[in-house]
């Protein structure tokens, strides 16, 4: 079945587009209708306690009843037929049984209790992302289109492929397309989350929502902007969120068994005692209330727990699910390394020094504002060496910078750059670039070509004892996944001694291969920073999303963000889960035998239908207060 479409044509799932009247309706019965039912149980108390007004206690809260009962049975059908068996069912039967026999106060405090713990899973669960949107929002809306030699302003889905579009300094290429006249350099890391901006000259591949240098661009269209590379980046965040199964609630689990349970007791209760009362009796003390109790208050917990330690976890789901995680997916920009480049090595020629190479390449990169121009310059400040004073200092964007120290010209740049400058080293060129396909810079020093300077990006430090933590906590498997080059991907896995490392992936490449593993049966956890992992995050079972360098979106995206720029707290994260989630089964098991053995008294007759409700109360009491420890 096809997804319903705006008019504009996005397919937008429904779950992103609630119906207001039912938006207005969840908040009414997550909100108002416990509040309603505990109005109506304090009214016909103090009636009780008032003897002039005594008999009206019994009509207050079959009033009560009706009105906060009647929206609490109706949900709980509509979701037979939907074909949920969930913990709802026992209290749904406690009520109409309640209402049929008389007996408004047990029935009651049940409305009472299932929609008060309904209010608390909510509360837990947090607000919807809105995450499409705030792509969509970011998207390149207009495009410069050249058109019988005149620059036109046109809405970007309107640019026609093999159409000239001007891209101006610090725009976004509005479309994927082709370079065919200009040189800068080109910010692409919102799409492959690669630090280092690309060098664009005529026939380079640009992608749409890349970001222009410091001079314009001449491209040529190759695909409409709805098929660009960032329209399939939105349509993967939305596809990924709306396909992403629903959690089951931890409760619903239990009820699976539970609640057959309960029926068979109260059916044997009547056929042994022939009394309908002691039905009601075993509905009541068998409420699932610690089902619905325990994992809200422990969820909730957890979750302050972990914003103590600067982990948001968006959702009570999301907590659960980080206790059960079996596979860790892993970017590298970004996430395993620090996301900005670093002088590995300095590889000199014969004939020259690794010193003097270093300083006098840091000399004419002062005069640079690129982002690896810095970096050899900070290198060489880190050796302590003297760096001269360069003049002349000339830069090609995107190409190199060139300039005079002393009586020397002195070349740092790509391959192409140098050999422009000494035609004759063209095949040294070469055959260095053979031998190290890793991301570097030529120097050329006078007429030779003196050596090159090798870049890297700087892991994060304590890696090995992280992912050592990872495997204690029940993480066998770990997954590198990357759109940088395979060579240096392979380089990252082996020092980390991750055995899967895939390289060159696009968006889409990383959310197949979550998708397969998600279904194939696993809990995964995607680890990512940039806005080209965010539909992985949306895909995965759970996404961590690190704040500190991805944008909105990939916040948006992710079920727990990382305020602080530490990857320990993706441990912890994973530590609160597993230990929330202990303290809920906890209180489920505590909660439920103390319920299995209050239904055996009340089908003995032993327990009368209201003062099962209130024992089902203090029942309610021991397992919120055991959940609690959540917090700690």
């Amino acid at each position: 079945m096809s997804r319903p479409q705006d008019p504009s044509g996005d397919r937008r799932p429904s779950r992103r587009c609630p119906d207001p009247r039912r938006r207005v309706w969840t908040r009414i019965r997550g909100y108002g209708l416990p509040a309603l039912a505990l109005l109506f149980l304090v009214a016909g108390g103090a009636a009780w306690l008032t003897p002039r007004f005594r008999t009206w206690s019994e009509t207050v809260w079959l009033v009560g009843l009706i009105v906060t009962g009647a929206p609490v049975v109706l949900e709980t059908v509509r979701g037979v037929f939907r074909g949920e068996f969930a913990a709802d069912i026992v209290a749904t039967l406690a009520v109409v049984t309640a209402l049929l026999l008389g007996e408004p106060l047990p029935g009651l405090v049940v409305v009472l209790m299932q929609t008060g713990g309904e209010s608390l899973e909510r509360y837990a669960a947090g607000r919807a992302s809105d995450a499409v949107r705030e792509l969509e929002a970011q998207a390149p809306r207009v495009a410069h289109v050249v058109r019988e030699g005149e620059v036109t302003n046109v809405p970007a889905e309107e640019v026609r492929v093999g159409e000239t579009v001007l891209v101006r300094p610090g725009e976004m290429v509005p479309c994927d397309g082709v370079d065919l006249e200009g040189r800068s350099t080109v910010d692409a890391s919102r799409l492959t989350g690669e630090p280092v901006p690309v060098s664009a000259e005529p026939g380079t591949a640009l992608m749409s929502g890349s970001l222009n240098g410091h001079a314009p661009l001449l491209v040529r269209a190759t695909a409409p902007s709805q098929e660009s590379q960032y329209a399939k980046i939105v349509e993967l965040v939305r596809t990924a969120q709306a396909s992403k199964a629903p959690l089951q609630r931890l409760a619903d689990r239990y009820a699976v068994w539970f609640t057959p349970l309960t029926l068979a007791v109260a059916g044997a209760a009547y056929l042994l005692s022939g009394e309908v009362i002691r039905v009601l009796a075993v509905l009541v003390v068998a409420t699932p209330c610690p089902l619905i109790l325990a994992t809200p208050v422990a969820i909730i917990g957890g979750i302050n727990a972990a914003a103590r330690r600067r982990i948001i976890v968006r959702t009570g789901g999301a907590l659960e699910q980080l206790g059960r995680i079996e596979i860790g997916v892993f970017d590298k920009t970004g996430t395993l390394t620090v996301g900005l480049p670093d002088v590995r090595a300095v590889r000199p020629a014969p004939g020259f020094a690794e010193d003097e190479v270093l300083a006098l390449a840091a000399a004419v990169e002062m005069g640079s504002g690129h982002l690896l121009a810095r970096t050899v310059v900070g290198a060489a400040e880190v050796r302590g060496l003297a760096i001269p004073r360069a003049r002349e200092v000339e830069e090609s964007p995107g190409q190199g910078v060139t300039g005079r120290v002393g009586e020397r010209r002195v070349a740092v740049g790509t391959r192409a750059f140098i050999a422009s400058i000494i035609p004759a080293a063209a095949d040294a060129l070469d055959a260095i670039d053979a031998k190290d396909p890793g991301l570097h810079a030529f120097v050329a020093i006078g007429d030779r070509v003196a050596g090159t300077i090798e870049y890297a990006d700087r892991m994060r430090p304590g890696l090995a004892e992280f992912f050592r933590t990872l495997d204690e906590l029940g993480i066998r498997r770990t997954i590198l996944l990357s759109g940088d080059r395979q060579p240096n991907v392979d380089e990252i896995a082996r020092r980390l001694g991750i055995r899967e490392a895939r390289g060159d992936l696009l968006p889409e490449d990383k959310v197949r291969v979550v998708e397969r593993l998600v279904d194939e049966g696993h809990k995964v956890l995607m680890v990512g920073d940039g806005i080209n992992d965010a539909p992985a995050l949306s895909a995965a079972t759970v996404g961590i999303a690190l704040a500190g360098h991805g944008g909105g979106i990939t916040a948006e995206a992710s079920d727990v963000v990382l305020l602080v720029d530490d990857l320990d707290r993706v441990a912890d994260a994973i530590r609160i889960g597993k230990r929330s989630v202990r303290i809920a089964l906890q209180s489920i098991g505590v909660g439920l035998g103390l319920s299995g053995c209050a239904m055996i008294f009340a089908a003995l007759g032993m327990i009368p239908p209201a003062v099962g409700a209130f024992l089902q109360e203090a029942i309610d009491v021991a397992v919120i207060l055991n959940s609690l420890r959540a917090r700690r």
